[in-house]
């Protein structure tokens, strides 16, 4: 199984070591990654300068790309420029949630929605910032979910959160808000973005806000669609 490895944190962040490293076992790795924090990028790319990238020493047995890009960016180049395809696309481990609302700034999320765009599999995770040995702890049982489940054979790309001291997993929907920003005025001409969390306590274990902020692992299915189905066959043949 070829497999690549990106992430949104950058290619020296702890989170992608610890992915790159303990995908080996499953097959030949690339690491394509962006060369700073790129954070809350969601799909962006750059289209109109030349991107710099250099092949790197990285882990043993593991091919390293740094791509002074977004992290989209890193996807494109390892699947376009590079002219390869990966069995399956890992984008993480991000330092910090990704869920509710906020998978759609998210960059380790926009990395496996370009990844289902490329027509390979793939999956983002994220885990408490404050610590990533739950996730690295996690990754053989999420995956054994995986497999078991066949989820791959329902859907292509997921989006999966890692809490500290992690009671299990569960197979969630996206939920509602979870973090937003406050603009604060540091002189004349710039303005701060100061992050909050506006998360509402639930039990809602279907949620993948509710499930980690109760405990659990939370697996979701995701789609780069932005149509609303519901609505068009509500409407079609009614609107003129």
């Amino acid at each position: 199984m070829k497999i690549l490895i990106t992430n949104d944190d950058g290619i020296n962040a702890e989170g992608i070591k610890i992915l790159a490293s303990w995908a080996r076992k499953l097959g030949e790795v690339t690491v394509s990654a962006p060369k700073v924090q790129q954070s809350a990028k969601s799909h962006a790319i750059n289209i109109h300068d030349p991107i710099e990238v250099h092949k790197v020493d990285y882990i043993d047995g593991v091919t390293a790309y740094v791509v002074d890009s977004t992290p989209v960016d890193s996807v494109r180049f390892a699947t376009l420029g590079l002219n390869e395809h990966y069995d399956l696309v890992l984008s993480g481990v991000n330092r910090g949630f990704n869920m509710g609302e906020d998978i759609l700034y998210s960059g380790t999320a926009g990395n496996v929605f370009e990844a289902a765009l490329r027509g390979s599999n793939g999956i983002a995770f994220s885990t408490d910032p404050r610590d990533f040995s739950e996730a690295a702890k996690w990754l053989d049982a999420i995956y054994d979910y995986f497999v078991k489940n066949d989820l791959f054979a329902h859907n292509g790309i997921y989006n999966v959160n890692i809490p500290l001291n992690a009671k299990g997993i569960k197979f969630t929907k996206q939920g509602g808000a979870y973090f937003t920003d406050e603009f604060i005025k540091v002189d004349d001409t710039h303005y701060d973005q100061q992050g909050y969390s506006v998360y509402k306590y639930g039990t809602d274990f279907t949620l993948d806000t509710d499930a980690v902020m109760n405990g659990y692992i939370s697996v979701t299915p995701i789609s780069t669609r932005r149509d609303n189905l519901a609505a068009f066959e509500k409407l079609k043949g009614k609107v003129s």
